[in-house]
C-alpha cells in the first residue's frame, strides 16, 4: 500500500473514530438530560418517577426491604405514603411505618390498591424489575391536594344565602395556593367570589366544561343539588411548571456545559494526538534531512544511541508506518550519500598516492632524460659512436615510457567521459588470442615465462573492436608476465558458454594477490606495486581493461591467493 493510499485509509479510521466518540458524547449528553428531568419531574412529583428510579432507591434483601433517605425524603414532602409488598401479598417494607398497615394483603386487597378511585388519594405502582413476573411491588399513595381544598372550601359555603363563609385556616391554604373560587348559580350568574380578579361574571354549561380542560391552570368544581349551585376553583399550573422548568433548565444547562467542556477536552487531546500521530514523525524526518543537508549521513538516533524509527529487527515502528516509503527512500539516500562519502574519501587518499606515484614516475624519465642530454652536450668528454647510441636508446625508452602513461591518463578519461569511439565487428576471436600470444612467446623480455593458449573452437567469434579488444588482452597478460617470477606458466583459455557467452580465463601459479589489492584492482588511482620501478606501469592498465571490457557490455571478475597465483575470467556475449 502506497503512502497516498496509506493516508486515506489512516484520515477514513480517524474520521470513523471522531463519529464514533461524538455519537458517545451525544448519547451521555442525552441520557444525563434524561436523566436529570426524571430526577426533576420525581422530586416534584414521586407518581412520575420512572421504574429506574425506585430500584436505585428501594432495595431488598433477606425479605425486608430498605427505603434511602433521599426517597423517604421525597415521600415526606408530598405528604404520602410509601409501600412495599412482595408477589404474594407480603409486606416488606413502608414508609412512614404506621401500626395500624396489614402485614400481609390478599388478592383482593391488592387490586383495591391498584384500583382505588378515591378523588382525594392518588395511586401509583411499579415492579422493582420488569423483567422477574415474581418481583416486589411498590405502592405511592399521596393526598390529592386540589381535591382536599375544594373537599374543604364547599364545607364552608353559606349554601342558603349563596354566600362564602371562609375561615381562617382555608384562606391560609387558598393564598398558598394562589386558588381562586367562584361560587355560581343555576342561571350561570357568579353570585360570589374569592381573588377570581378578571373571571368571567357568568358561565355557561359550555365554558363551565371548557374550564375544566383548561391546561393553563386546574380547575376543578362541586354541584350541590339542594340549592342547584356550583363550585369553581382553580389554581395556576404556571407557578409550579415555571418551577419544574426552571429546575430542569438549569439541570439541563448544566449538563451541556459538562458536555461542552468534555467535547473541549475530547478535541484538545484528539489535537494534541494528531500533532502527535502526523507531526512528531514530520519533525523526525525533516531533522533527519536537515542532517543531510548539513553533511551529517546518519540516521536519527536516540538518547541511547538506538534508531530511532527501527526497531531492533530492523523493521520500522509502527508510530512511523504510515511513512514507511518516505523513510525507507530517505534511509537508502542516507546509506548511498555516506557510500558516496566514503569513497570519495577513498577516491581522494588513493588519487594523491597516485598523483604522487605518477610525479614520480615522470621525474624519474625526465631526469634520466635531462642526465644523458647534459652528458651529450658537454665539451669536456669525447663519447664514442657506441656510447651516444647507448644514451639515445634509454632517452628513446624513457620518452615512450612517458608517452603512455600520458596516453593511457587520457584513454580513461575519455573511457569515463564516453569520448572512446567503439567500432565493433564480427571477429575470430580466438585468431586474434592466439597471435597475441604468439607475440609475447616471440618477446626476448619473456622467454623464461611458460604461455600456454588452450581453445575450445577455432572460430570462435564476437562482436569486438580488434584494436580495444587487443588492449584488454594486452593489459592482463602483460600483468601476469610482469609480476609473477621466472618460469611462471600463464595459461590463456577460451570456451564459450551455451551458445552466448564467451569466456576468456587467464590464470597464473605466481605470487597472487592479498584482498586489498584484488579489491582495489581497477580502481583508477590504485597501483600495486612499487612506483619506483619505471617498468611497473602507469597504474592504469586493470582500470583502462575493465572500462574496455564494459564498453563490450562483458564482465571481469578476479580470484587470487596469496603465494597460490590468479585467476581472472572475462565473460563477453558472441
Amino acid at each position: 500500500m502506497n503512502i497516498h493510499k496509506r493516508f486515506v485509509v489512516q484520515l477514513f479510521l480517524q474520521l470513523m473514530l471522531i463519529f464514533f466518540l461524538s455519537g458517545v458524547l451525544l448519547f451521555f449528553l442525552f441520557g444525563i438530560i434524561g436523566y436529570f428531568l426524571s430526577d426533576s419531574e420525581a422530586e416534584n412529583d414521586l407518581s412520575l418517577a420512572e421504574d429506574y428510579f425506585i430500584s436505585q432507591n428501594i432495595t431488598v434483601e433477606d425479605g425486608k426491604a430498605g427505603i434511602s433517605d433521599r426517597l423517604k425524603k421525597l415521600v415526606g414532602e408530598q405528604h404520602g405514603r410509601l409501600l412495599v409488598v412482595s408477589a404474594d401479598g407480603k409486606l416488606l417494607g413502608g414508609y412512614p411505618e404506621l401500626d395500624d398497615t396489614p402485614s400481609t394483603f390478599n388478592e383482593g386487597e391488592l387490586a383495591g390498591l391498584l384500583l382505588e378511585n378515591d378523588p382525594t388519594l392518588d395511586y401509583s405502582y411499579w415492579r422493582l424489575n420488569e423483567t422477574e413476573p415474581d418481583a416486589p411491588l411498590v405502592f405511592f399513595r399521596e393526598e390529592n391536594g386540589e381535591s382536599l381544598l375544594l373537599d374543604s372550601v364547599k364545607q364552608h359555603v353559606n349554601w342558603k344565602k349563596g354566600k362564602l363563609d371562609f375561615r381562617k385556616g382555608v384562606l391560609s391554604e387558598l393564598q398558598t395556593t394562589n386558588a381562586w373560587v367562584q361560587l355560581v348559580d343555576s342561571s350561570g350568574k357568579v353570585i360570589d367570589s374569592y381573588n377570581a380578579g378578571n373571571k368571567p361574571k357568568t358561565y355557561s354549561h359550555q365554558e363551565i366544561l371548557t374550564m375544566t380542560q383548561t391546561k393553563e391552570e386546574s380547575v376543578s368544581s362541586y354541584y350541590n343539588e339542594g340549592t342547584q349551585q356550583t363550585i369553581l376553583m382553580g389554581m395556576p399550573l404556571k407557578d409550579m411548571a415555571a418551577t419544574l422548568e426552571e429546575k430542569i433548565d438549569s439541570k439541563v444547562g448544566n449538563s451541556i456545559i459538562l458536555v461542552s467542556v468534555l467535547l473541549i477536552l475530547l478535541l484538545l487531546l484528539i489535537t494534541f494526538w494528531y500533532a502527535r500521530k502526523f507531526g512528531k514523525p514530520l519533525m523526525t524526518m525533516m531533522q533527519w534531512i536537515e542532517k543531510l543537508g548539513n553533511g551529517v549521513y546518519e540516521q536519527p538516533v536516540n538518547h541511547v544511541e538506538q534508531p530511532l524509527l527501527f526497531k531492533k529487527n530492523g523493521k520500522i515502528k509502527r508510530k512511523y508506518k504510515l511513512y514507511q516509503e518516505l523513510i525507507t527512500n530517505l534511509s537508502q539516500l542516507t546509506d548511498t550519500l555516506k557510500d558516496n562519502q566514503d569513497q570519495r574519501k577513498k577516491i581522494k587518499v588513493t588519487r594523491e598516492e597516485w598523483i604522487s606515484g605518477i610525479s614520480h614516475d615522470l621525474k624519474t624519465p625526465l631526469s634520466s632524460i635531462a642526465g644523458y642530454s647534459k652528458m651529450l652536450e658537454s665539451k669536456e668528454y669525447h663519447w664514442s659512436e657506441e656510447e651516444v647510441r647507448e644514451f639515445a636508446e634509454i632517452i628513446g625508452n624513457k620518452s615512450a615510457y612517458m608517452k603512455d602513461l600520458l596516453d593511457d591518463l587520457t584513454l580513461t578519461y575519455r573511457i569515463k567521459n564516453g569520448a572512446l569511439p567503439i567500432v565493433r565487428e564480427k571477429k575470430n576471436i580466438t585468431e586474434l588470442i592466439r597471435r597475441t600470444i604468439i607475440g609475447y612467446m616471440n618477446n626476448p623480455d619473456y622467454q623464461e615465462m611458460n604461455i600456454d593458449f588452450q581453445a575450445e573452437d577455432e572460430t570462435v567469434t564476437a562482436s569486438v573492436d580488434p584494436k580495444w579488444f587487443q588492449r584488454i588482452i594486452d593489459n592482463i597478460v602483460e600483468n601476469a608476465l610482469k609480476y609473477n617470477p621466472v618460469g611462471t606458466t600463464i595459461t590463456v583459455s577460451l570456451d564459450v558458454i551455451e551458445h552466448h557467452l564467451c569466456q576468456i580465463t587467464i590464470t597464473d601459479e605466481g605470487i597472487g594477490m592479498d584482498p586489498k589489492t584484488v579489491n582495489s584492482l581497477f580502481q583508477r588511482y590504485y597501483r600495486g606495486t612499487n612506483t619506483s620501478d619505471s617498468g611497473s606501469g602507469t597504474g592504469l592498465g586493470m582500470a583502462i581493461t575493465k572500462q574496455l571490457i564494459q564498453l563490450h557490455q562483458g564482465s571481469i571478475s578476479v580470484k587470487s591467493t596469496p603465494g597460490e597465483g590468479t585467476s581472472i575470467r572475462i565473460l563477453m556475449p558472441v
